[in-house]
């Protein structure tokens, strides 16, 4: 509600609206002539305070830390590790609130006619944190070590296809084994930190050229960093002396920490308290819509979930639209069974919506053969908001089926280093990528280190890399989907909804942008917001 208000008081403040239409809609939705006009003031006055300000300490309260975590930006799983690589770390390039590409540590990169060689520039006067001047050198270096496997990268499917990387006076140049007009985008990936000689002597040393050293490094509890004076984007970035991130999994901890005033942002705010909360004083709730889904992972090469009719059971057996109404709210949309949705611009919507069928459920398990022993689903409150509640809900109408789906919930601490991506079955989310060829190289190329259902399927990467060559978008679009239907009908991805992704802010913070790729302006918000009192 605030937000939609928000959106009319843009058109008073741009002349497209007068301040009496402005009171007749308000009207309208429920508020007095007297509240509207009360907005219209306070907005006035969060507008003279939106210039940013430099000082003060800015904390943030988050899910998705463990005591395991590093600052390695190859193994980076989860919200904390996101939001502390982008206080000391940048990439070659990054992508906006718009979906578009911004030049970083590159001034734009240019490609051959064929799409197969691209030319990334490197800006001049950049220093890391230790006080060295990036080079093209390092650039190459970091690059390389996210290529190689023993990194254990998640970046590692997207570097599959580079057939070489050099660097040529002043830029870095890529060589591709098949043109791929998506290329940019790859680079903008948030393990991609560009790091001094590469990060092979000291990769967890959080020294970059972004606008924050580390000075506290206590995963699973606290991080903390102090600005640097010489960063070369400072009339940008890092408007706080200092910033604080807080690890709070749990989701009553991170509201409680908002709402005393411990914090100044959260993310992940559960769907069942966003309304309350964005009702409480000097608090609002900020909603968007991008490619995040919330989803139950299995292998396809360990059993049960080899059986293709088995996985096909459990897609039919769930709810796509009780979840919606009963874990989101409304702040979200139905899945697929397939990581991708309208968000990307070459989706196709005439793949047909997988419906909810107990009987194609309980036909489909019956196929399967399965001997009626339990199938562990395992889960956590960190997986996503309202995971938990969420297999239960799954539980209960695969078991109309006859499907004996058990539930077993682990601890927050160790879930994403020992559950995800290493146990056959359990909940995840996915924040979605720019593009498709990202989401498709990360996650479901057979060579991806975070291919998390084990998908392995020749003809799949065979199509990805025929995309990638394909600089005809109608063509294209029909490459990816039918890379999508394969997902849908074969793979073991159990995507039952797109996630809004729900952050919440004090109104001392300023600088907030709604921005769809990722949760907390894309885990930018320690480097772009400011504090209004400081």
């Amino acid at each position: 509600m605030k937000d939609h208000l928000g959106h009319l008081v843009e058109k008073v403040a741009t002349g497209a609206m007068t301040r009496r239409e402005f009171i007749n809609r308000a009207a309208a939705l429920g508020f007095t002539a007297g509240a509207a006009n009360l907005f219209l003031a306070d907005a006035a006055r969060a507008q003279q305070d939106d210039t940013p300000k430099r000082g003060g300490t800015l904390r943030i309260g988050s899910s998705g830390g463990e005591s395991t975590n590093t600052q390695d930006p190859a193994l980076a799983a989860s919200d904390v590790p996101f939001n502390n690589l982008r206080c000391w770390g940048e990439t070659l390039v990054e992508v906006d609130e718009n979906g578009q590409l911004e030049p970083r540590l590159s001034e734009m990169a240019e490609a051959s006619a064929d799409a197969k060689t691209w030319v990334f520039p490197i800006r001049k006067g950049i220093t890391f944190s230790n006080g060295k001047e990036m080079t093209p050198d390092d650039v190459l270096k970091s690059l390389q070590r996210h290529a190689d496997e023993r990194s254990q990268s998640g970046a590692l499917g997207i570097m599959k296809g580079i057939a070489d990387m050099k660097v040529d006076g002043d830029n870095f140049v890529v060589e591709l084994e098949v043109a791929n007009s998506d290329l940019p985008f790859l680079m903008a990936d948030y393990h991609l930190i560009i790091q001094p000689g590469g990060g092979y002597d000291a990769p967890a040393a959080a020294i970059g050229t972004g606008p924050y050293t580390l000075e506290i490094d206590e995963p699973g509890v606290r991080h903390a960093y102090k600005r640097r004076e010489d960063y070369w984007d400072s009339e940008n970035r890092g408007w706080a002396d200092e910033v604080e991130q807080l690890v709070l999994n749990d989701g009553t901890a991170r509201t409680a920490a908002l709402q005393s005033g411990q914090v100044h942002a959260i993310n992940r705010v559960d769907p069942k308290v966003a309304a309350l909360l964005d009702r409480s004083p000097n608090l609002s709730v900020k909603s968007v819509a991008g490619r995040g889904h919330y989803v139950f992972v299995a292998h396809v090469d360990t059993g049960p979930f080899d059986n293709n009719d088995l996985r096909l059971a459990l897609k039919y057996a769930i709810d796509r639209g009780e979840m919606v109404d009963k874990i989101l709210r409304g702040y979200g949309s139905i899945g697929n069974d397939m990581p991708i949705n309208s968000a990307y611009p070459l989706f196709d919507d005439t793949i047909p919506q997988r419906e909810h069928s107990i009987e194609k459920a309980r036909e489909h398990y019956e196929k399967s053969g399965h001997d009626g022993s339990p199938i562990i689903l395992r889960v956590s409150d960190g997986a996503f908001p309202g995971a938990v509640d969420a297999a239960a809900l799954f539980q209960q109408t695969a078991q109309k089926a006859g499907i004996p789906l058990e539930i077993k919930r682990e601890p927050n601490d160790g879930y994403w280093s020992e559950v995800w991506n290493k146990q056959p079955f359990c909940a995840s989310y996915w924040g979605g990528r720019p593009v498709q060829d990202q989401m498709y190289s990360t996650a479901y190329l057979s060579t991806a280190d975070w291919n998390d259902t084990r998908w392995k399927r020749p003809e799949f990467d065979e199509l990805l890399l025929e995309a990638r060559a394909e600089l005809d978008n109608v063509r294209r679009k029909e490459i990816y989907s039918k890379m999508g239907r394969m997902l849908h009908d074969e793979g073991g991805l159990i995507c039952p909804m797109f996630n809004d992704l729900i952050s919440a802010v004090s109104s001392d913070l300023g600088g907030w942008i709604a921005d769809g790729n990722g949760g907390m302006m894309n885990n930018k918000a320690a480097i772009k917001c400011w504090l209004k009192s400081a």
